[in-house]
């Protein structure tokens, strides 16, 4: 079995006895539908309807074709599809036959996927031949040579059928016997940080913790059979995934209806032709949306419900979602970590428009801190701690990332600025680290130094964030050549080495020596006002 840190015998004791922890694997709420409603439509993409009884049949055959090929419960798998059918498909036959997977994203490249290999050791690579990596098997080949237990992978538009993912979705197959998924108390799957150290870690989610996530989201956000919830951004984000996402939807019966992107256009016409009552977006794509609906008109009388989380949403622009888009909102607040907290539907206007709400459960912990550990009062900014009976209890394979993270008590930090109100609702004010977050892709900065440094010619770099009105944030490297560069030149370095394109710096500033701290780092901060400096109107430098 998967190691990973679990919760203390009496605190799951606690949550098995309050009913939080209900012993059910992820893929039991699917199965439960298939079995009652065969015929409803779980999910519409591209045109395409898959019915309840296809996705849990489809999921089976493959099941049953990956168990026949030896993998079981305690392999692992990594995965990167793109906003498909076959996403779901894929994620609820390895939950049936107890393999856990990495979901990468699809923007992930080289570096991400070789992290991810490196950690879990998988067995089975299930990939997409659009993708630029998978063309042809030259990578393939490079992550065997680095993980030799990698023997099985399925590809998404392959033309040789035993590679085939659709192919082997499509062909009837029982499932063996013996073939079940892990305990309800183990890792069902890996889910991504956002990152703020480099790559991101792995998260280990069990079926217990993540399930209960999902069923009371669900029942916070008033999901049903009728909902019909429009995916937009990366399927595999926590977010798109079970706040509620499509695992709450999926439990409550409802549609999943695909999409390539949040762009509108493409969007509000989907809502139309597909009657979609909730869609879940990043600030940075409601804006557009926003400047869509003054243009064109607000998207179609079905949609009634926006989740907006992911990133800080600025009052001003929460308060237009109702005018201009014509639509409740609800804000989310939430972490791949654990902790998710929600606005309430029937919550006043100025907590919907000016909180992320508040916890989802009765046994999430809250300690908002100051830098010397002593609690602040509610209205007063300090770091957040949290413990609960979701939220995880170490990252994988990582003790010294642990040790920082979480204190005796087993509250992990976040890295999160939050205030709470004497409501219990959460202000989020910004991040302890350095990391950006571009339009809700979270940029470790620290990571892009260290590529960006294995430059031959640069010999000093720093890379802090920008205000971008549409984004909500961009990058900025500021750097110290050895040579003349140009910023094409380094950005076609980073893309030599396999970086995720949304990571490239949006800017470069080529200076003779950075300003730095009282310990010798650069120092961001005054960087940072140099660029505001440099946005003012009537600057000259």
């Amino acid at each position: 079995m998967i190691e990973f840190a679990p919760w203390p015998k009496e605190l799951g004791q606690i949550y098995r006895q309050r009913g939080y922890w209900i012993g059910r694997p992820l893929c039991a709420g699917i199965e439960a539908q298939a079995s009652a409603r065969p015929e409803a439509a779980a999910i519409i993409c591209k045109g395409r309807h898959v019915s309840y009884a296809e996705l849990d049949r489809a999921a089976t055959n493959l099941a049953a074709y990956l168990s026949g090929r030896g993998l079981g419960r305690g392999d692992t798998a990594l995965v990167q599809l793109p906003n498909v059918a076959e996403f779901y498909i894929v994620f609820l036959a390895l939950m049936k036959l107890g393999v856990a997977p990495v979901n990468a994203l699809y923007s992930h490249r080289q570096i991400e996927l070789s992290s991810y290999a490196d950690q879990i050791q998988p067995r089975l690579l299930i990939a997409d031949r659009a993708h630029s990596l998978f063309g042809d098997d030259a990578f393939l080949a490079q992550l065997q040579a680095l993980i030799p237990n990698l023997s099985e992978a399925l590809f998404l538009g392959d033309e040789q059928a035993s590679r085939s993912l659709t192919h082997w979705l499509s062909r009837d197959a029982s499932p063996p016997p013996g073939m079940a998924p892990t305990p309800a108390h183990s890792v069902a799957f890996f889910q991504l940080s956002g990152g703020s150290t480099g790559t991101p870690k792995l998260i280990p989610r069990t079926h217990d913790d993540y399930d209960y996530s999902v069923r009371e989201s669900v029942r916070i956000c008033g999901v049903t059979q009728q909902t019909r919830f429009l995916c937009a951004l990366p399927a595999p984000h926590n977010f798109l995934l079970s706040s509620p996402g499509a695992l709450g939807v999926f439990h409550a019966g409802g549609t999943v209806v695909m999409a390539d992107s949040p762009d509108p256009l493409s969007c509000f016409d989907l809502i139309a032709r597909h009657s979609v009552t909730m869609a879940a977006l990043v600030p940075s794509a409601v804006g557009l949306w926003i400047q869509a609906a003054e243009t064109r008109g607000a998207p179609p009388a079905p949609l009634d419900h926006l989740l907006v989380g992911g990133a800080s949403f600025a009052e001003a622009q929460a308060r237009q979602v109702p005018d201009k888009l014509g639509c409740r909102l609800q804000q989310v607040f939430g972490m791949a970590e654990g902790l998710v907290n929600y606005t309430r539907l029937d919550d006043p206007e100025d907590v919907v428009f000016t909180t992320q709400g508040r916890p989802i459960s009765p046994d999430d912990e809250i300690r908002i801190l100051s830098e010397d550990g002593s609690p602040v009062p509610d209205g007063e900014t300090g770091q957040l701690a949290v413990r609960g009976p979701y939220t995880f209890r170490g990252y994988y394979l990582a003790p010294d990332q642990n040790a920082r993270a979480f204190d005796a008590d087993g509250f992990y930090f976040s890295g999160d600025l939050v205030r709470r109100t004497a409501g219990g609702n959460l202000r989020v004010v910004g991040r302890v680290k350095d990391q950006i977050n571009r339009g809700g892709e979270k940029i470790a900065s620290e990571e892009v130094e260290h590529l960006l440094l294995r430059h031959a010619e640069i010999r000093q770099v720093a890379l802090v964030p920008m205000p971008d009105a549409g984004l909500g944030e961009k990058s900025c490297a500021f750097v110290v050549a050895r040579t003349n560069l140009r910023g094409v030149d380094l950005r076609r370095h980073l893309t030599g080495l396999g970086i995720a394109d949304y990571k490239l710096p949006d800017r470069f500033r080529f200076v003779d020596d950075l300003p730095l701290t009282a310990v010798g780092k650069p120092d961001k901060r005054q960087l940072r006002a140099q660029l505001e400096l440099a946005e003012k109107p009537g600057a000259t430098g």
